[in-house]
């Protein structure tokens, strides 16, 4: 990879850093920008939290906006896809017999808020079994639309799937989703930078996505999305000062979701920054390289483990992450392994009876550091008995 970008990055050289999927990694232009906006709220934070950060606040939806192509009015920013999930979970008006229709393979974090508001009034979260190996997109949406009922109240599901990797055709889904009258939720937390974002033309009701996993921004800066028709719906998590405002602006949805209080939302103003070393790096360009070491390293990936792909190596169901099943009784002592003996930072995750091993490919890796791994883990099988092949 490009070793000019390689060097703008803030991240530890002896760690080979294979999870740019889990929390991103930031660069030197964005961190400067961040702790220039954290100074500036610490030299005069009354000015900050409540005349300047509010300008900045509107100025960097604007940039974000056009970005993903929406209306500046209708994304709000959160810390985390999660706490987005939250807020549309909680105030979700299902009843009891309502279901919600997701995959099997969604973040452990979601199926868990879900579970929680559905359990609260009798309502049924439906994980609905995705079977390995996935062949097209097509097979893909007649499986997941299997579990759909009458009482399907609502669609969630992941753009990138965290634990499995796999990009989902999630555009096919909110077509028929829309035929069918069911409202959309995607949760796109890996999608901002892996994927061009176009949410006019994905039309779905409500999306959340990360700007600190793939787009290069400090952690903790995320957004929510909702169409104006359904924003009515959703209630803060944080009553605070947005909600009946004394002086409203002109949007409920901004009120209610971002005037939270004293809190430090420096992150959310550097997107800007981020989105302009995006395109001043040609970022389609380095996606694209990125892809390739993913894609290349596919196949030997699952020789070694003596596995099968979930999935065609391709760029339908792949972007710039590859997991693959891996035959372990002890994953957390693996990743523990990885990480203290071989200096690897990668997850090993659990996705309920299954096991997957993930690699992310970002600007700043190279093939070197894929043979890293799988030197590592030649010498665990051959020298333990954590990994069974």
């Amino acid at each position: 990879m490009n070793n000019n970008l390689s060097s703008q990055f803030l991240l530890n050289p002896n760690i080979t850093f294979l999870n740019a999927g889990s929390f991103g990694a930031c660069v030197k232009p964005v961190f400067e920008k961040y702790q220039q906006f954290q100074l500036e709220l610490e030299q005069e934070p009354v000015q900050f939290i409540t005349v300047k950060g509010l300008e900045y606040l509107k100025q960097s939806r604007a940039v974000l906006s056009k970005y993903i192509n929406c209306n500046a009015d209708d994304i709000v920013y959160v810390t985390n896809p999660s706490y987005a999930v939250n807020i549309v979970a909680k105030s979700f008006q299902l009843k009891e017999g309502d279901e919600i229709l997701t995959t099997d393979i969604e973040y452990g974090a979601c199926d868990r808020t879900w579970n929680y508001y559905c359990k609260k009034v009798g309502a049924k979260y439906v994980r609905q079994k995705i079977n390995y190996p996935l062949t097209t997109k097509e097979e893909f949406v007649e499986q997941f639309f299997k579990g759909l009922s009458a009482k399907t109240k609502l669609i969630f599901i992941s753009h990138i799937s965290s634990t499995t990797s796999l990009r989902l055709p999630v555009e096919e889904i909110c077509i028929k989703a829309k035929q069918l009258g069911v409202l959309t939720f995607v949760d796109g937390a890996h999608a901002p930078g892996q994927v061009a974002l176009n949410l006019k033309i994905l039309n779905a009701d409500i999306y959340t996505g990360a700007c600190h996993k793939w787009m290069l921004t400090p952690k903790g800066s995320a957004f929510l999305y909702i169409k104006k028709e359904w924003q009515h719906l959703f209630d803060p998590l944080v009553i605070s000062w947005g909600y009946q405002a004394l002086f409203p602006s002109s949007s409920q949805f901004l009120d209610y979701h971002q005037m939270q209080g004293t809190r430090d939302f420096s992150a959310f103003l550097t997107i800007p920054t981020a989105i302009n070393f995006l395109q001043k790096n040609n970022w389609e360009n380095v996606a694209t390289e990125c892809r390739a070491i993913v894609q290349n390293n596919a196949t030997e990936m699952c020789r070694l483990l003596n596995t099968k792909s979930i999935c065609p190596i391709d760029d339908i169901f792949l972007v710039q992450m590859y997991s693959t099943l891996i035959k372990t009784k002890e994953p957390e002592k693996l990743k523990a392994l990885l990480y203290d003996k071989y200096k690897i930072e990668i997850p090993v995750m659990r996705q309920d009876e299954k096991i997957y091993l993930r690699y992310s490919i970002q600007a700043f890796n190279s093939q070197k550091d894929v043979d890293i791994l799988f030197n590592a883990l030649k010498d665990i099988i051959a020298s333990t008995n954590l990994i069974e092949v």
